[in-house]
């Protein structure tokens, strides 16, 4: 059985229990959350979300980039957040990861692109919540906090 196989029967099973096809698109809990895309990751579970609750944004490293920044502006003004949580998490890939590395992996077609890689994990969850706080696009109102999340005892610190 491949994967996609794998995927599929278990989506057959949610399917065929299915009882929330009435939740609405705007989050009941007003809120986002940026995190990392890491696997050991599962936000809905340490944040006890159930469908319908936040908008959850992942990405490499758990970063506010332009994208993540654009949706979490979407998320506020057409569907109601009210503040962010961006949760970067202790061993994360991200820490120390170069361009150069990257580039030099990739060769001369990601010769333009910036990976993202960061030396402190503490400051890159501040950058992210500087970038909220700083963003034209959201209202001084608009709520930003950084945690980390340490995938070993699986508990959030606040980053202040």
């Amino acid at each position: 059985m491949t994967v996609r196989d794998e995927i599929l029967g278990a989506n057959e099973q949610y399917a065929s229990e299915f009882d929330k096809g009435d939740l609405k698109g705007p989050p009941a809990r007003r809120f986002g959350v940026v995190t990392c895309m890491d696997a050991r990751l599962d936000p809905a579970k340490f944040l006890g979300l159930s469908e319908g609750d936040a908008h959850v944004i992942r990405n490499a490293g758990g970063l506010v980039t332009d994208d993540a920044l654009r949706s979490l502006v979407i998320s506020h003004h057409e569907l109601g957040t009210q503040e962010a949580f961006v949760i970067g998490h202790e061993g994360c890939g991200m820490i120390g990861l170069s361009n150069e590395h990257m580039h030099e992996k990739l060769g001369a077609a990601a010769e333009s692109t910036d990976f993202l890689g960061f030396a402190d994990l503490d400051e890159a969850v501040r950058g992210s919540v500087r970038k909220i706080h700083e963003s034209p696009l959201l209202p001084e109102s608009f709520d930003a906090t950084g945690f980390v999340y340490d995938v070993g005892t699986g508990r959030l610190r606040q980053v202040t």
